[in-house]
């Protein structure tokens, strides 16, 4: 099969499938800088609360300085995710390391769930049985309210990143966040959005201890804090693990792949389409296609693997398998 002209649009250049093959071009680097803000933040939180945990005893606090520093080795394991999954396909990968991101990034929730969440609620229980005053109050209202800032700026960050796909497909930032195929976003997010509600539950329960002199709420503050935690685990626990078993791609990228795949002047329809995640913005496609035109087998095979080629050139996607469509097989519209 000649080449399309220049003139013709290529696979996925057109409205959704063009935006979110820019989105795939650019989403690696945008989320390593992401998680590296996430870093940098939970390193400089994780210190200055535990120097607070220590100077006023509040078990919130601690539960809190557990939170950070759980954080910050989970963006280690999140960096790794990034740097893994990016490794470009060889022969015993074929379609690359995508799928990669997501065992990293389950140990890392994993690890929020152990080191967050398990301490926070056993040292509050301990609090409970065993109270102990706290001073220097003023000193765990100021690191709160700075790690508030620093959080809340990585948060932020996290945001950005999310709300152009979240525009795309109509959706909110936190259904993006939720839906999207890259674990690292959704990690860093979910994360930041705990730390900020884990900051308010501490800082209220420090302001109870101080004002009734008592280390119970402290000590409720910080279970509070650790449930808050294992929630958040549990739920990317469990979006690792679909991506992991295999899920199908948004019913809107679909769509918009059939339309896209129907604009080639080599289709005339298309009768069956797979589009399986290997990775973080990455599909598989497989599909079968009536081609225009009445050529002889040989012929046919060559345009086969001609399309193949223009569909993978596109970012997001790791590879492409067309077979012909039978003669009675209904058409997929969009």
């Amino acid at each position: 099969m000649s080449p399309a002209a220049d003139d013709e649009p290529g696979f996925g250049e057109t409205d959704l499938l063009g935006s979110l093959s820019h989105v795939s071009r650019s989403g690696g680097s945008a989320s390593a800088r992401t998680v590296w803000v996430a870093l940098g933040a939970n390193l400089l939180v994780g210190v200055a609360k535990s120097i607070a945990a220590v100077l006023t005893g509040s078990a919130s606090l601690l539960a809190e300085a557990a939170h950070s520093w759980a954080d910050t080795g989970n963006e280690v394991f999140l960096l790794v995710a990034n740097r893994r999954s990016n490794r470009p396909p060889d022969s015993t990968h074929p379609l690359g390391y995508g799928r990669e991101a997501y065992v990293w990034s389950l140990l890392a929730a994993l690890g929020l769930f152990v080191a967050g969440a398990a301490v926070s609620v056993t040292h509050g229980i301990q609090e409970l049985i065993k109270p102990e005053p706290a001073t220097y109050f003023v000193v765990g209202y100021v690191v709160l309210a700075l790690s508030f800032v620093l959080e809340g700026l990585s948060f932020l960050r996290s945001v950005r990143q999310a709300r152009p796909t979240a525009e795309l497909f109509g959706r909110d930032v936190i259904e993006e966040v939720m839906a999207t195929s890259d674990p690292t976003l959704r990690a860093v997010f979910f994360e930041d959005s705990a730390a900020l509600v884990g900051l308010v539950i501490a800082a209220v329960a420090l302001a109870a201890h101080q004002a009734t002199g008592s280390s119970t709420p402290d000590a409720i503050g910080s279970i509070l804090v650790g449930v808050l935690l294992a929630v958040v685990a549990a739920v990317l626990i469990n979006r690792n693990r679909q991506f992991l078993v295999g899920e199908e791609a948004d019913p809107r990228v679909r769509a918009a792949t059939i339309r896209a795949l129907l604009e080639l002047p080599e289709v005339a329809r298309v009768t069956y389409l797979r589009l399986a995640i290997v990775g973080p913005r990455m599909v598989y496609l497989i599909g079968d296609v009536d081609l225009a035109g009445d050529d002889s087998e040989s012929h046919v095979a060559i345009r086969l693997r001609a399309l193949e080629a223009k569909i993978s050139a596109s970012p997001a996607v790791a590879g492409a398998v067309l077979s012909l469509s039978a003669p009675d097989e209904p058409s997929l519209s969009p």
